[in-house]
């Protein structure tokens, strides 16, 4: 088998006279023993020789591996992870979404880079990863959470492809408890609790509740809706749109799930929107289609070429409405006006490139299951309540298979009531 110590403190050869060996120029200097010889594995130097931190272990397990063509050099692993992440993994990263992309930036840069960011590859064990993850629970939700895990799982298991590590610490966890992502049970909100929260925003964006619970619209594809859209003849809404938010900048985008949908709406909603309307016309908006970055490719710049929509909802000071906007400015106050949360806080936030200025900002208590979705749950559980087929409502609500619309709303399903008893009695009594 491949592979040979050398002791470099020592000649090969004894003396002719004395029959011992002798010491070389190198005694007392560096690392005595040089593990070489081993077809594509770099030579590597020792304190000791035996042990199991001593040449001859690892000689033998570097022989072993070699030979079943599983090596790894353990040097190639001590990279820090920051440093892997930010030269090797995330480069390769294509993602043809950039919503995911960005969001796959965000998880990785603020839960994992500054927490293990400083460690080498092959020092991250268990017990720093025991510790991360009390950091991450303490500061971020369970889905959060596990979003993170699987990115550093994926991370490690890129670092394997790499021949970086020979194990993903992520894998096969039986000592650790991996946060898991809450089922989700959705909550509808009362007709008292919608009008409330209504009538305490501004008049301009109350319509937004009126789509919200009407048609079961997410708040981008309130916001991407346009005149265009609306079927008063035939009573229906073509969801074919969202406005969403890609870094810093607005574009337009295919509804989530990447496709559109038709949802039968009641005249009292048309009716909303023609009141609306009269009262303040839709606007033309412009935005790129997809992707805000520049393209690279005459391809590419047809495919994110902005497309110009008359929307129904723009914000105060025209264009498209923010959802992160909206969320801060229209939809968290009248929560707060009606009870929902507590008033907000004052903050003093630093502002940016001004050393020791500080704005006041008023920060509201976060509260996900009173978010705009609670709206969107709303129209489910009417519409469920009125015996509507779950699947005729998972594809009004866009899910893109009736199963997830059974396993977020089953709970809100009424009870049978003996409509099948007596239909199977017509059968059986039926010529």
């Amino acid at each position: 088998m491949p592979g040979y110590i050398e002791d470099r403190w020592m000649t090969k050869k004894p003396d002719p006279v004395t029959g011992e060996k002798r010491k070389t120029e190198r005694w007392g200097k560096g690392k005595r023993y040089r593990v070489a010889g081993i077809p594509g594995v770099k030579d590597r130097s020792f304190e000791k020789l035996h042990g199991p931190e001593g040449a001859n272990a690892w000689l033998a397990k570097a022989q072993h591996e070699s030979t079943a063509g599983e090596f790894v050099d353990p040097r190639r692993g001590q990279i820090l992870l920051r440093d892997y992440i930010e030269q090797d993994w995330w480069p390769r990263r294509d993602y043809d979404n950039p919503s995911t992309e960005a969001t796959v930036k965000g998880r990785v840069w603020t839960h994992i880079v500054p927490h293990l960011g400083t460690y080498q590859l092959n020092a991250i064990k268990t017990k720093q990863l025991g510790e991360w993850l009390r950091t991450l629970k303490s500061t971020a939700g369970p889905g959060t959470a596990n979003e993170s895990w699987r990115y550093l799982s994926a991370i490690f298991q890129a670092a394997i492809d790499d021949e970086r590590l020979t194990r993903n610490p992520c894998r096969r966890q039986t000592t650790l408890r991996v946060p898991t992502r809450p089922p989700a049970k959705a909550r509808a909100w009362s007709k008292e609790r919608v009008l409330a929260v209504q009538t305490a925003m501004d008049e301009r964006f109350q319509l937004c509740v009126d789509l919200g619970v009407g048609a079961g619209l997410r708040s981008g594809e309130v916001f991407g809706l346009s005149v265009d859209d609306i079927d008063f003849t035939g009573q229906r809404i073509l969801v074919r749109r969202q406005v969403k938010k890609i870094g810093a900048k607005l574009v337009f985008a295919l509804p989530k799930g990447e496709k559109t949908r038709e949802v039968p709406v009641p005249e009292y909603l048309l009716k909303r929107i023609e009141d609306s309307l009269s009262r303040r016309p839709a606007q033309s908006v412009s935005l790129p289609w997809k992707d805000p970055r520049p393209p690279k490719t005459e391809r590419e710049g047809e495919e994110r070429a902005p497309q110009t929509h008359e929307l129904i909802l723009t914000a105060a000071r025209g264009g498209a409405i923010r959802r992160d906007g909206f969320d801060t400015r229209v939809w968290k106050p009248a929560l707060a006006a009606v009870g929902i949360i507590p008033p907000p806080r004052e903050e003093k936030q630093p502002i940016r490139n001004r050393p020791g200025i500080f704005r006041t900002v008023l920060t509201y208590q976060e509260s996900r299951e009173n978010g705009f979705h609670a709206l969107r749950h709303t129209f489910a559980s009417v519409q469920l309540d009125a015996r509507e087929p779950i699947v005729a409502v998972s594809k009004w609500l866009g899910h893109a298979d009736p199963s997830i619309t059974l396993r977020i709303y089953a709970h809100m399903m009424p009870e049978a009531d003996g409509r099948g008893r007596s239909a199977m009695q017509n059968w059986f009594e039926s010529p």
